[in-house]
């Protein structure tokens, strides 16, 4: 895998107007939900990035024909015998892999997936997932470092999670799409991206209500059929990402093309730190010259301050005029940016899971990209900092960014690969 570097000189303003990507914790379960579809099936607005590409590997390799397109779009075609095991490399290359357990079962009865192990942000079990399908009547088996599952019928059931979980609601609902009679999902999750993989499946012809609160319902039927020209949502992280970087250096953006309605969380904070956030039509703009506001920050499942947001967030507070605190709940170690921001010269002291930022100025240093939203928060902290910074470590960034590179460039940053 090729570990690039990139060197940032700060202090550029950025200006102008950008459009985003798809959103990638969209797409990953919507690809995974093909495998109950039969028939073609197109999805537009889709970036060539390193988690998508994984996903279209696997769905290939579950007998599942899967091409990504120069448009931007991906084609489906699903009709041979789809196949029950999840190869090894590609779940332990990506998490988000798991998905394709629910409509797994959903479709053959069995899935038989790698258990995917921990990551560098956190444990990130997957017992939720596997409660869920007990409750829709899965026999689940352990054996070498793999999962099994198996349900000849799988019948609709009441489902109580015990938290909030993005992956075990969507991973959950998918599977219900398919069993017979009713399921019920409690304390579900309520993220756009599973508003949107409801919205999807309800195209290819499933029975759901309730998505977006905490209680989720779904009938199940008897088939899915594919769906033409679906336009994934916009990625709400990268939008949030390219507006701290126009608050921090001043700048005035404007981001093409968005959803007002599930801004909020990030928008809302954005703005009780001194950021000018305005919405005309369906674009956003962000505008600032002045100085940045401490706040304090408690990430929280949706509609809640996003944890994918929290370490660029951490990166503007770096600037801010007095103390703030950073309180992560979600995942237990992803303060792993703090100690590169602090050798760029932050003032931050981690006491458990939260962090106390006392505002003040960067300079430029040689830094390293632990995951892919740390990867984020250096690359913005190059963008003020006195100097050139050099980040390493890009491939990490490119997991989960289309192009955040090219598209900062385009407004006005000076950044060399």
């Amino acid at each position: 895998m090729e570990k690039i570097s990139a060197r940032i000189t700060g202090g550029k303003t950025l200006k102008g107007k950008i459009g985003v990507s798809g959103a990638k914790n969209a797409v990953l379960p919507v690809l995974a939900s093909t495998i109950m579809l039969g028939g073609e099936t197109t999805l537009l607005n889709i970036p060539s990035i390193g988690d998508i590409n994984s996903m279209v590997r696997m769905l290939n390799s579950l007998n599942i024909r899967t091409e990504y397109r120069a448009d931007e779009s991906i084609h489906i075609l699903n009709e041979k015998k789809v196949r029950h095991i999840a190869p090894y490399e590609l779940v332990t290359a990506m998490r988000a892999s798991f998905f394709v357990a629910g409509p797994l079962l959903a479709k053959t009865g069995f899935a038989k997936v790698p258990l995917p192990g921990g990551c560098s942000i956190g444990l990130r079990p997957v017992d939720i997932h596997i409660q869920g399908f007990e409750k829709l009547g899965v026999e689940i088996n352990f054996e070498h470092g793999f999962v099994e599952f198996s349900a000849l019928n799988l019948k609709g059931n009441q489902i109580d999670l015990p938290f909030p979980s993005v992956g075990a609601t969507e991973n959950i609902m998918m599977a219900a799409c398919l069993a017979k009679g009713e399921t019920v999902i409690r304390n579900s999750a309520r993220e756009p991206e599973i508003v949107d993989l409801a919205n999807f499946l309800i195209q290819a012809g499933a029975l759901i209500e309730g998505v977006g609160s905490s209680t989720i319902h779904v009938q199940g039927v008897q088939s899915l059929s594919g769906v033409k020209d679906y336009f994934v949502i916009p990625d709400r992280i990268e939008i949030g990402t390219l507006l701290i970087a126009g608050g921090l250096t001043g700048g005035d953006i404007e981001i093409e093309n968005v959803n007002s309605s599930y801004l909020s969380s990030i928008t809302d904070m954005l703005t009780e730190a001194g950021l000018i956030i305005s919405y005309q039509d369906n674009n956003v703009r962000c505008s600032f010259n002045g100085d940045i506001h401490p706040v304090n920050i408690v990430t929280a499942p949706h509609p809640g301050f996003p944890t994918d947001m929290q370490a660029q967030m951490m990166t503007l507070l770096t600037a801010a005029s007095g103390h703030s605190v950073v309180k992560e709940t979600i995942f237990e170690n992803r303060f792993m940016h703090v100690h590169e921001l602090i050798r760029m010269g932050a003032s931050i002291t981690i006491d458990g899971q939260s962090a106390t930022v006392k505002g003040g100025k960067l300079s430029a240093a040689d830094v390293k990209i632990t995951d892919l939203r740390a990867g984020a928060a250096l690359v913005l902290a190059g963008l003020i900092a006195e100097g050139k910074t050099t980040v390493h470590g890009l491939h990490h960034l490119n997991r989960g960014y289309y192009n955040l590179i090219g598209k900062l460039r385009t407004l006005g940053a000076e950044i060399d690969l």
